[in-house]
């Protein structure tokens, strides 16, 4: 397989685990999206079916969806920036922050995790050669996401 192949193969996982499944199609984790267009359990419409007030609850799990939602930004902004050189330091506990959210910082906390997720993409598939850190970080941020998309499942739960 061709690493152009291979990287496709991972954006495909990660587009679901951020955008969900496609009506129709098979999925690798996630359940399908109905051909309606609901049952999307990806990251975007998970965050977008949430209200300021239910992504601010911490629940009895002390994390809140706003909090998780902004350290997923975080970290796929950390993996762009590393690739072009940046080696921090990176505030990875501030990066859980903020917590709490009014409507207009929801919003752009959705967009910021959006442009994020772009910017990942758009970085691997400009990238040329694919070295230790360049496949490193594509695997991180898939691995990153679909765990915080599973705790945001479970916080989710909670705070309906």
């Amino acid at each position: 397989m061709n690493e152009k192949a291979f990287v496709e193969s991972w954006l495909e996982v990660l587009r679901e685990a951020c955008e969900g499944g496609r009506p129709g199609e098979g999925t690798a984790f996630l359940d399908n999206t109905k051909p309606d267009g609901s049952g999307n359990h990806g990251l975007f419409a998970t965050l977008d079916a949430l209200t300021a007030e239910q992504a601010s609850d911490p629940t009895a799990l002390g994390t809140s969806v706003a909090a998780h939602a902004a350290h997923v930004a975080f970290h796929l902004e950390v993996g762009v920036r590393w690739a072009g050189g940046d080696r921090g330091p990176f505030d990875w506990k501030g990066s859980f922050e903020p917590r709490v959210v009014d409507e207009a910082q929801w919003q752009a906390t959705c967009k910021r995790v959006r442009a994020a997720y772009q910017a990942t993409v758009d970085l691997a598939r400009k990238t040329e050669a694919w070295d230790e850190d360049a496949a490193g970080g594509l695997a991180a941020s898939l691995a990153h996401v679909a765990y915080h998309l599973g705790a945001i499942r479970q916080v989710v739960k909670l705070v309906r």
